[in-house]
């Protein structure tokens, strides 16, 4: 059985003149329902209900206010699962709403059991219809794109491959649309080369948060937790039923040499840090060459307010982020220690080895990580 994630953004499913959403949901539903029944696991990560709510609201611009965005999601939510429920139908097939929030994969917990429910969901052969909780989520706790999502729910079921449908054929040097001599991008291997073609890419449309730039953030965390990521044209739904046969992507990136575990994953990726601690040189190398516990002696500031066992950033003397983690005390424990001078006996541990991942990993310094 190949278990995938499939991540739909509005931009094709708003729909036009021609092709209703409701259509493009049919056809959609019939290639993912037709997989399911070969016995392969799909996740649907699917955008659109700030954009249904705003077509049912007769708005032609996306509202910018978080609290007109969580409005127009309300609206749209509802009617989005109402057509995807009556295209499984026809299909025989059955699916089930998971919103999300980013507190929801916080916590090492809460992580397992979004991916217990999800599974169990597979197991029952039903398919899951996931999308971010934008009717209730603060901006602080959103993901921002379901781009992202999806490449965190991959990494939660352990997902051999994670599908982005975008309206573009495949991934390009610059924006096609802009640049006549864009050259087409088949291929991506190494991840450096992923790092920085995310550096160069650009923004989005104003119907949709995506754009190349977070497409390439979620290729770089799923690949790091060795899933393939394939980018594909979705507007031709033809597309998608060769994807699920087997086939390829416009572009593909290839999975890390030396991919993340699941734990590491989650605390490089799914986390979010509440404070930063910047450490001095020997500590930089200590990490990133040797796979070491983060000690106290080597923290030489901290920023933030967090409990102990909360995620925190670490960075070099730079102040470049080097790996994240959970510190084992407190901020305000750290700082009254750092106030005091160290006694000769040993420093204690900050941030265990076991609870941190280095997150500008590359190839060379990779033998610790896992």
């Amino acid at each position: 059985m190949t278990l995938r994630v499939v991540k739909v953004g509005t931009s094709l499913l708003r729909g036009d003149e021609k092709l209703s959403t409701a259509k493009v949901i049919n056809r959609y539903s019939t290639h993912l329902a037709a997989s399911l029944k070969r016995g392969d696991g799909v996740v649907l990560v699917s955008s659109g209900a700030v954009g249904l709510g705003c077509k049912r609201l007769g708005l032609s611009q996306r509202p910018e206010d978080i609290v007109s965005l969580q409005a127009v999601a309300a609206i749209g939510q509802g009617h989005l699962m109402a057509l995807y429920e009556n295209a499984m139908a026809k299909q025989g097939c059955k699916v089930a709403q998971v919103l999300l929030t980013r507190s929801d994969l916080n916590s090492r917990r809460n992580f397992s059991n979004a991916s217990s429910t999800l599974r169990k969901l597979l197991d029952w052969k039903v398919i899951p219809i996931v999308n971010e909780n934008d009717s209730l989520s603060p901006e602080e706790l959103r993901f921002g794109d379901n781009d992202t999502l999806s490449a965190l729910v991959a990494t939660a079921i352990g997902a051999d491959q994670l599908i982005m449908l975008t309206d573009v054929d495949r991934l390009y040097s610059s924006d096609p649309r802009m640049n006549s001599m864009a050259k087409p991008i088949s291929d991506v291997h190494h991840p450096n080369e992923l790092i920085k073609l995310e550096k160069s890419a650009g923004g989005g449309g104003s119907w949709g948060t995506g754009g190349m730039t977070t497409k390439l953030a979620a290729a770089r965390i799923a690949t790091a937790s060795g899933i393939t990521v394939h980018l594909a044209d979705g507007r031709d739904s033809n597309v998608l039923d060769n994807l699920l046969k087997g086939s390829r992507g416009g572009t593909v990136f290839h999975p890390h040499p030396q991919p993340l575990a699941n734990r590491k994953s989650w605390l490089a990726h799914a986390i979010n840090p509440l404070g930063s601690l910047h450490l001095d040189s020997g500590a930089c190398n200590a990490i990133e060459l040797h796979g070491a516990s983060l000690l106290l002696v080597g923290i030489t500031k901290v920023e933030g307010d967090f409990e102990a066992n909360q995620p925190v950033l670490m960075l070099n003397p730079k102040g470049q982020e080097i790996a994240r983690g959970l510190s084992s005390l407190s901020s305000e424990g750290l700082k009254k220690h750092l106030a005091e001078p160290l006694g000769k006996g040993k420093s204690p541990i900050v941030v265990h080895r076991d609870v941190l991942v280095v997150t500008n990993r590359t190839i060379k310094d990779l033998n610790q990580e896992n």
